[in-house]
C-alpha cells in the first residue's frame, strides 16, 4: 500500500493582512492566496475586503476591487477555476442566509454578480465548495429552514447552475461537511447534523447517482468544519470540530489536530505522520476548526494551505500553515 507522510511548515506573513478570523474562505490562483469574509466576534462579519497574499514575497495586500462587491458575510465558500474566483452564499450581519454567486477576475480585479434570488441553490451558510477544471460544486450547509444535503454545480463556461438528484436518507443534511472532487466523482466526507458524522458518500456526475461507501483502516473520528484536499485518488483531512460546544456557535467546542488520508480506490483510511509529535511540532497548526483552506502549490510542492480558524480557547487565529504530502511505496 502507499505509505503517506507529510510535512507542515509555518508561513511567514508581512504587511497588513486580514488578521485573526474564522468562518472565512480562501482560494489559490497561481502564487497568490485570496481571502474573503469571516468573523472575529462570533456571528459578526468582519469586512468585505478581498485580501491577497503573495506566496513568493510573503506579503499581504488588499485588492483594488471594482464591480459588484459582495457585502460582508460569514460561513462563506470560495473556489477558483482558472484565473477567476467564485464566491457563494454565507450569512450576513443580520444572520440572514445568502445565495448570491459572485465571480472575481484576478486579472482585472472586477467582481461580477452571476446569480441570486430564485436562480441556483437556495440560501445557505457553512456549506462546502469544490471545483474541477470546468465546474464549481456546492453541497449542504445551513439553510433558512434547517440543514441541507443538496448538490449543485455551476458550469463556468456555460454560466448556468445544474441541480443534481438529492442523496438518500443515509446522507443526512449537514453543515460543515468536507467536499472534494477526486477521479471524476464528488465526495462528501463527514459533517454535522446535530451530531458529528463519520460517513462517506460520493456522487457520480456521469451516472447521476449517489453511493454510500464503507471505509476501513485507521478512520478519523467523527468531525465537521475541517480542512480537506484532494490530490489524485487521495483525500486528505485535517483538524475540525469533534465535539460541539454547549454554547453552539458562540463557543469553541473540542477540536482535533490530527490528519488523515483516504484512498478513494481502496476506501482505506490512513493516519498521517505529519510532525505533530516530533521535532517539527512548532511548525504544526495544532487543534483548530472553522479554518479557511485551499489546495495549491508552495515552492513547487502541491499541498494544503490553512489560514486562521478557531482555537480550543475560542480565540480566532491568524497564522498560515502549509502541508505537503510525501508518497512512498511499501508492501
Amino acid at each position: 500500500m502507499a505509505l503517506i507522510q507529510g510535512k507542515w511548515v509555518k508561513v511567514d506573513q508581512k504587511g497588513i493582512g486580514p488578521g485573526a478570523r474564522s468562518s472565512h474562505a480562501i482560494t489559490m490562483v497561481g502564487e497568490k492566496v485570496y481571502a474573503f469574509g469571516g468573523e472575529f466576534t462570533p456571528r459578526v462579519p468582519v469586512d468585505n475586503k478581498l485580501y491577497v497574499f503573495d506566496l513568493t514575497e510573503k506579503t499581504w495586500s488588499v485588492a483594488d476591487a471594482t464591480g459588484d462587491i459582495p457585502p460582508p458575510r460569514v460561513g462563506v465558500a470560495m473556489a477558483a477555476v482558472g484565473d477567476k474566483i467564485y464566491v457563494f452564499g454565507g450569512r450576513d450581519g443580520t444572520h440572514k442566509e445568502l445565495n448570491e454567486l459572485y465571480s472575481f477576475d484576478t486579472s482585472t480585479n472586477k467582481w461580477t454578480l452571476l446569480s441570486s434570488g430564485e436562480t441556483g441553490p437556495q440560501s445557505r451558510s457553512y456549506h462546502s465548495i469544490a471545483a474541477d477544471d470546468q465546474r464549481i460544486y456546492v453541497f449542504g450547509g445551513c439553510g433558512v429552514s434547517g440543514r441541507l444535503n443538496d448538490l449543485w454545480s455551476y458550469d463556468v463556461s456555460e454560466g448556468k447552475w445544474i441541480g443534481f438528484p438529492v442523496p438518500g436518507e443515509n446522507c443526512k443534511p449537514r453543515g460543515g461537511p468536507g467536499l472534494a472532487s477526486s477521479l471524476g466523482k464528488i465526495w462528501v466526507v463527514y459533517g454535522f447534523s446535530g451530531q458529528e458524522l463519520d460517513d462517506v458518500h460520493y456522487f457520480d456526475p456521469v451516472q447521476e447517482n449517489w453511493t454510500e461507501v464503507e471505509t476501513t483502516g485507521n478512520k478519523p473520528s467523527a468531525r465537521s468544519v475541517f480542512s480537506i484536499l484532494a490530490i489524485g485518488k487521495y483525500i486528505f483531512v485535517y483538524g475540525g470540530e469533534i465535539d460541539p460546544s454547549d454554547l453552539g456557535h458562540l463557543g469553541a467546542g473540542r477540536f482535533a489536530a490530527d490528519g488523515y488520508v483516504l484512498d478513494t480506490e481502496k476506501l482505506v483510511w490512513e493516519k498521517l505522520e505529519d510532525g505533530k509529535n516530533g521535532a517539527d511540532e512548532q511548525e504544526h497548526p495544532g487543534p483548530r476548526g472553522w479554518c479557511a483552506y485551499a489546495g495549491g502549490k508552495l515552492n513547487g510542492e502541491e499541498g494544503l494551505l490553512v489560514y486562521g480558524g478557531n482555537s480550543p480557547s475560542n480565540d480566532r487565529l491568524e497564522d498560515i500553515f502549509f502541508f505537503s504530502p510525501a508518497f512512498a511505496t511499501g508492501n
